[in-house]
């Protein structure tokens, strides 16, 4: 029997999901657990947890998680819900199952007591590895509309409705949880600071993986030969220009400056095009945050903005009645 395209697509996403649950698992297992530091979110508030109690990760994870996904699934719907609750089981097993495998643990580096800059400098290595691997799993799982629980569906939701970034979502909700190791007696601020290291080097990954494709510069070329210019990045590279009109205070003559939106991979494409048109051309770019209109973005509307939203309430009755 043949499965058809969505059916297909779903497997799929269901196989990139358990291998970004396991990567995710493994880089806190392998590389914060063992040297008794913590990370944001859900996890890093388990694992706080865990020193303080001894009970196991796996445990905090299940309950806490247990309680937001019914928050979740009534804001987020239910394709959502289903993959979120995969995740969650699954995160839970392997948090349960990979700290009884003999070789985690063993393969980070920081291993040792912080008792000089040289072995201060060796530390660095677990939050820094564990935090792009860890990114690299989320955003893996984020990707095929998947979640962990915890922060991550924070900031989904954040995300689905206004124009912030997961990572930035990360790092203000995981600057109290990440501090609060400082309550527990036998912890100290270098385990605050590599904490905060770990979720930084987590929040900047997870933006580039997730939003490096689709992040947009802005180009002012300034060049004698606009006309030319203007007209092969149009006809040629099909990208839409903006002539705006400019007088050079020096020659005081008066000329235009060209103005292109384009996304950041191509950059030097357009760059050795309009050099090879006029190579006197000098060309400025910058970083934009968010492009909203034809070939880029979409506008994203907050909550009760906009086209009117049905209630939380009548959704999960929906996604009860299976409509």
């Amino acid at each position: 029997m043949t499965l058809s395209k969505e059916n297909r697509r779903l497997i799929l996403d269901y196989i990139l999901m358990t291998f970004g649950v396991l990567i995710y698992t493994w880089g806190w297992q392998e590389f914060v657990v063992p040297v008794g530091i913590s990370g944001g979110g859900l996890v890093g508030l388990c694992t706080i947890l865990n020193y303080a109690t001894g009970i196991p990760i796996y445990l905090y994870f299940a309950i806490i998680n247990a309680i937001l996904l019914i928050i979740g699934t009534i804001v987020l719907g239910k394709s959502f819900s289903f993959k979120t609750i995969y995740c969650i089981i699954l995160s839970t097993l392997f948090f349960a199952i990979l700290p009884n495998i003999s070789w985690i643990g063993k393969l980070g580096l920081s291993t040792i007591p912080v008792n000089s800059p040289e072995e201060a400098l060796k530390y660095l290595v677990n939050p820094i590895i564990g935090g792009f691997i860890c990114a690299f799993g989320i955003a893996t799982i984020f990707k095929r509309k998947g979640s962990t629980g915890g922060t991550d569906i924070l900031a989904l939701i954040i995300n689905k409705f206004y124009e912030v970034s997961p990572g930035k979502v990360f790092m203000y909700a995981d600057f109290c949880i990440v501090g609060s190791i400082l309550l527990l007696p036998d912890k100290h601020l270098s385990d605050v600071i590599f904490g905060y290291i770990f979720t930084i080097s987590f929040s900047y990954m997870v933006d580039l993986l997730l939003t490096g494709n689709q992040q947009s510069v802005r180009l002012e070329i300034f060049s004698s030969n606009y006309e030319e210019v203007a007209d092969m990045l149009i006809n040629i590279k099909k990208r839409g220009v903006t002539a705006l009109t400019s007088i050079g205070w020096y020659t005081k003559k008066e000329s235009k400056v060209l103005v292109v939106i384009a996304r950041k991979n191509q950059l030097n494409d357009l760059s050795r095009a309009i050099k090879d048109v006029d190579p006197k051309a000098f060309i400025t770019v910058e970083s934009v945050y968010a492009v909203y209109g034809n070939g880029f973005e979409d506008v994203k509307r907050g909550v009760g903005k906009g086209k009117k939203r049905e209630s939380k309430i009548k959704r999960f009755q929906k996604w009860l009645n299976g409509e």
